[in-house]
């Protein structure tokens, strides 16, 4: 969590997106992003929280990577430092 915004990376996720993703939310906001790409896939995000989750993204790809496979495996994914 950083900056009022929640990010969750959800075991055995792989079935609604294909792509490797994440869910932030922000208040009554929620949007499934791109690892890849920082695209929003599904939802939405006011438009400076979004930036500030690809800006996060940009510094911590390699991680959530990692992460998403963990986590499509069914294993517990890593905490990744906030912004």
């Amino acid at each position: 969590m950083f900056y009022g915004i929640i990010i969750r990376l959800y075991l055995l996720d792989n079935k609604h997106h294909n792509t490797p993703h994440f869910h932030a939310r922000y208040a009554e906001f929620e949007a499934s992003l791109g690892i890849e790409d920082g695209e929003i896939l599904a939802g939405n995000l006011p438009r400076k929280q979004l930036r500030l989750v690809q800006a996060w993204i940009e510094l911590h790809r390699d991680e959530l990577m990692a992460d998403w496979e963990l986590a499509v495996n069914g294993e517990e994914p890593y905490k990744i430092t906030p912004l």
